[in-house]
């Protein structure tokens, strides 16, 4: 009867998608460039034995427990049975695979466990005797996560041995000491606790029923007949799992003169049917061989420790999973679109409110070169919700100048451009919320014709829908070929409290320009501060929209301008609503000071009035391509404004469809409504009032 050392079963790894995902939003959102370790928690259960229906009666196929990961490992894990025993573990993440190559292995390990050592000498627990660490590298751009697994288990000297004759041997055997009953109610036991029990202790004085206890309750004097079970993840007859090591090393740590331990192997998921089929083991250890005394020690000194998990090939080193090849492309999609935006937030831009972003609406009132070029930014910043409305088709000298559409998109009349673009945006990001709406938008000047009764109807209904989609939408863009078709939109949005954004292009000229949003009647509101009370596209204008459509040369139908300035303006429109949702007040945001002539600073600092963790929040951006240069206006509010003044907005609250037909079929009828009428029978009183002096021949400035 010889005595052989006690091998153990490794404890093998198993890393669930899930975890990875779970870990790149932690890193994206939370860690950033931090390295810090993280808290998590993993799981591991009993061993299996699956019958081999192709080997004969009583012939098995042992499937080894692995410890678990996944994305319930960064909270509370799943609740504690036979097969989820919670093992608590830390996880560092590196920056770079330069820093994960290069990482002190050795350090981190020992740290480990020289920790799982600390709390058996303070705590006398086993809490920390089944923990793990884990060094990891993620490269969010190719979905590749670098990996390695360590298991600190403690090397006990002299080594644990076991009668080579004996061995580990069945429950089910009469001489193991446990009853068929005795069995169930261990597995009863284990079943029902509300605490994960990874090591226990079997007292079992009657023989019907085996009492469950703590192993931190293990007394040498009175259970010395007593098992000291744990959950065992092994399914090798021989050979126990990984956490044996350390529980062995716990019991002569705290008790220095123990030589002999009964250890149950505890393997069994389900009550077995019959006395024979017990998959668990049980076996008698010893320190030693036997042929030397074993010298009592202090266990003050940390044992030597292993636990390295080897790689695939079987070597120690790293694993590497990659899931760009299992993941739906969708939703690799949606993450990369995310991944750029949330760097910002690493370094530059802390405080950038990215879920602001993303949640906002927006629709965007025409889908010629504009729009294409507004819809293509605001996917850039992750935008996810966009709507398209346009009235025409897609022409053959469309597709060079607006990158939503293609030859294709031309033929046979054109398709529909709202519905074309939104499809486009689809094909480039499968997870955007893109739609087009075919619609023609009433314009002052332009007559409803009474008869027949179904033209009004149509118009009533155009209205009705336009109105719709503005109050479903947070952002309004107005980006229409002709001056009068942004009047509507204008009025329904400062009626109802929509940030409006209006980007107008000239041949080598841009306007960019966000609509002040209507003064708050609840506070005390500055309004003679022109900063604070901005004003719309027709806040300048001393006459009311008219019909600029009619009558016009082939040069005048057609957008004609530089091939550049429509994306400079339409990115300048969209960075333009960005700044506005990072500022606290929102479309109330008042514009910043303007530069005195004679500055020569050109920074500004978040927190000054008009800026936001962007930067500026101009009022208006008129660019001159010619030139190179942007100039920065600020317009106040015009109290005859036919867009934006209150009597225009009141008188569309008040009488809505019936408002809006008197302003289409009668061009003077907003400027009797505002009183610009007035203000110009007044001006054109005021200079026939002058008297202008002759000439006197005398030598002097003409002025």
């Amino acid at each position: 009867m010889a005595p052989t050392i006690v091998q153990f079963a490794p404890l093998p790894s198993q890393t669930h998608p899930s975890f990875w995902h779970k870990l790149t939003e932690l890193k994206l959102d939370v860690l950033k460039l931090s390295d810090a370790e993280v808290d998590i928690i993993g799981s591991y259960g009993v061993g299996k034995l699956i019958k081999d229906r192709e080997g004969g009666p009583g012939a098995y196929v042992g499937v080894t427990g692995s410890l678990s990961v996944e994305e319930q490992s960064f909270g509370q894990g799943h609740p504690p049975s036979i097969s989820n025993i919670a093992a608590k573990g830390t996880v560092k993440n590196y920056n770079t695979i330069e820093e994960f190559k290069a990482a002190d292995k050795t350090k981190l390990f020992n740290e480990a466990a020289d920790k799982i050592w600390t709390s058996v000498q303070t705590t006398k627990s086993t809490s920390l005797l089944n923990s793990f660490l884990l060094i990891t590298f993620a490269d969010l751009k190719k979905y590749k996560y670098y990996y390695w697994f360590a298991f600190p288990a403690f090397v006990s000297t002299p080594a644990w041995h076991i009668d080579s004759d004996a061995g580990w041997s069945s429950v089910s055997a009469p001489n193991s000491g446990l009853a068929h009953n005795q069995l169930t109610s261990i597995h009863d036991q284990l079943s029902k606790s509300s605490k994960s029990l990874p090591y226990f202790l079997v007292r079992s004085s009657d023989p019907e029923v085996a009492e469950i206890v703590p192993v931190e309750q293990y007394d040498p004097q009175t259970d010395s007949s007593s098992a000291i079970g744990f959950i065992d993840p092994s399914a090798q007859a021989q050979n126990p799992g990984w956490p044996l090591r350390n529980l062995l090393a716990y019991l002569r740590a705290l008790h220095p003169n123990i030589s002999v331990a009964k250890v149950l192997c505890w393997r069994d998921a389900e009550v077995a049917k019959e006395v024979g089929e017990w998959k668990s083991r049980i076996g008698l250890l010893t320190v030693g061989d036997g042929s030397t005394p074993t010298e009592v020690k202090a266990a003050s000194t940390r044992p030597n420790a292993v636990g390295w998990e080897k790689n695939v090939q079987g070597k120690l080193g790293p694993r590497m999973a990659d899931l760009a090849p299992m993941m739906d492309p969708a939703r690799l999609a949606n993450q990369a679109v995310d991944l750029n935006l949330k760097l910002m937030r690493w370094r530059i831009l802390p405080s950038l409110d990215l879920d602001k972003i993303a949640a906002t609406k927006c629709l965007l009132l025409g889908a010629g070169t504009l729009g294409c070029y507004v819809a293509r930014c605001l996917m850039g910043w992750g935008v996810r919700n966009i709507t398209l409305v346009d009235s025409g088709r897609v022409s053959f000298s469309n597709p060079v100048r607006q990158p939503l559409f293609h030859f294709s998109d031309c033929l046979n009349g054109g398709r529909p451009k709202a519905e074309c673009a939104a499809e486009r945006l689809k094909e480039v990001w499968p997870g955007i919320n893109a739609t087009g709406h075919t619609l023609s938008i009433p314009m002052p000047g332009h007559p409803i014709p009474s008869s027949p009764p179904s033209i009004l109807e149509d118009t009533k209904k155009q209205v009705e829908k336009l109105e719709k989609l503005i109050e479903e939408h947070d952002a309004v863009y107005l980006l229409m070929d002709s001056r009068e078709s942004r009047w509507l939109p204008t009025v329904i949005g400062r009626a109802k409290g929509k940030l409006v954004l209006n980007a107008a292009l000239g041949f080598d000229t841009f306007l960019v320009m966000r609509h002040g949003a209507r003064p708050d009647q609840s506070k005390v509101e500055a309004t003679d501060d022109p900063r604070k009370n901005l004003g719309c596209y027709y806040c300048n204008d001393i006459v009311a929209p008219a019909d600029s459509l009619t009558d016009r040369t082939l040069d005048q139908m057609c957008t004609v301008t530089r091939p550049g300035i429509a994306s400079m303006a339409a990115s300048t429109a969209v960075e333009l609503m960005m700044s506005v949702l990072q500022h606290p007040e929102g479309i109330h945001a008042p514009a910043p000071k303007l530069p005195s002539t004679t500055s020569t600073s050109t920074f500004t600092e978040e927190g000054e009035e008009g800026t936001s963790v962007l930067g500026l929040i101009p009022h208006q951006l008129r660019g001159y391509l010619a030139q190179f240069r942007n100039l920065h206006i600020v317009g106040a509010a015009y109290d005859r404004c036919t867009g934006c003044s209150e009597t225009v907005v009141k008188a569309y609250e008040t009488q809505g469809f019936d408002f809006m037909l008197k302003a289409f079929n009668d061009p003077k009828y907003l400027e009797q409504l505002t009183g610009l009428d007035k203000l110009f029978e007044e001006g054109e009183k005021a200079l026939g009032d002058v008297e202008w002096a002759e000439e006197d021949g005398e030598d002097g400035d003409d002025f």
